[in-house]
This record gives C-alpha cells, structure tokens and sequence, in this order.
C-alpha cells in the first residue's frame, strides 16, 4: 500500500471505499469546521453518505481522474487533500482539501498537498495546477502561496454556500515554476 511520511506523526494514504466508517466518524469530528469551505455533497452525515464519496472519488480515479488522499495524524483520520480535477490530457489539475481543527497548523496540508504537485507534474507531466478557494478562507490561500502558487484572479459570487454566494479565488502554478 502506498504511503508517505508527512511528519513524525502523520502519514499520507490513500482513502478507499472501504474506508467508509472511518471517515464517517472524521466527518463527525470536522463538519463543522469544513462546512462553510467545502461542497455540501462531500461533507457526508453518514456512513452511507460516506461510501457515497469514496466511491464517487474511486470511480474518477479509475477513469484517471479524480483522486483523495487522507492525512492521518497519530494514527486517526484527521484530513486529506485531493485533486478535485485530473486531467492528463489537457494537462491540468484542481488540488483541494479539508482539515479538523485539532491538526491545523503543523504544515501537514501544504506538504501533503506538494506531494501531489510533485505527482502531478514529475511523474505525470500535467502541465498547470491550481487551487480554488473561497476569496474569505485566508488559510486556504495561504497554503496556495507556499506551493509557489500565484493568484489568477476572483470569480465574483461564484459559489452558492449556505444559501449565499461567495467570491471564489482561483490560484495557479506551472510545471516550470515548481
């Protein structure tokens, strides 16, 4: 099974299917927090709706497509990153995450989330990646600019969340620059 070391105590897997459980009891632990920053379909109140979105996400990756990534810390699920989009033949990718509270500010996104730039761009030659936020999550944008990521622009009130629209920042880095 593949896994990376992020640091001493957290590690970068894959989250399967089978995983249902484990993450239904993460998303217990995070909703609250993810909620105003994530889509509804993917912040799952059950174990069944958790199935739902690893299988929806293992199904893409078959495709060669979509792809999530858990990051546990201490040994429990405590986030993830992902490519919402993955497309080799345009040569672009989306990369996203979510997070509890508890494991914020120890950098496990950002390195978590270089692992899959290095991916994306070493291994499979994409060209571009990008990283799409809500323009009021600073610590969203600030993971963009660690990854060398320059901001592109802002979708004004792109995004319905919470019966609102938000403004939607879109960042960007190239193959070269990383």
């Amino acid at each position: 099974m593949f896994s990376a070391v992020l640091t001493a105590r957290a590690q970068l897997r894959p989250l399967e299917v089978w995983q249902a459980q484990e993450f239904a009891d993460h998303m217990d632990r995070a909703r609250g927090h993810i909620r105003p920053w994530v889509g509804p379909a993917f912040v799952t109140d059950t174990v069944d709706g958790a199935r739902a979105t690893l299988a929806r996400y293992a199904e893409q990756a078959a495709r060669d497509g979509a792809r999530l990534f858990g990051i546990w810390l201490d040994g429990q699920l405590a986030g993830g990153v992902m490519f919402v989009e993955f497309s080799a033949a345009a040569g672009v990718c989306e990369l996203g995450c979510w997070l509890e509270p508890g494991a914020e500010g120890q950098g496990l996104v950002t390195s978590a989330a270089g692992l899959l730039l290095d991916w994306a761009f070493g291994v499979r030659g994409l060209h571009r990646a990008e990283w799409r936020c809500r323009s009021d999550n600073d610590r969203s944008g600030a993971v963009a600019r660690r990854l060398g990521m320059r901001l592109g622009g802002v979708l004004r009130e792109a995004w319905l969340n919470g019966g609102t629209y938000h403004d939607k920042k879109i960042w960007a880095v190239l193959a070269a620059q990383r």
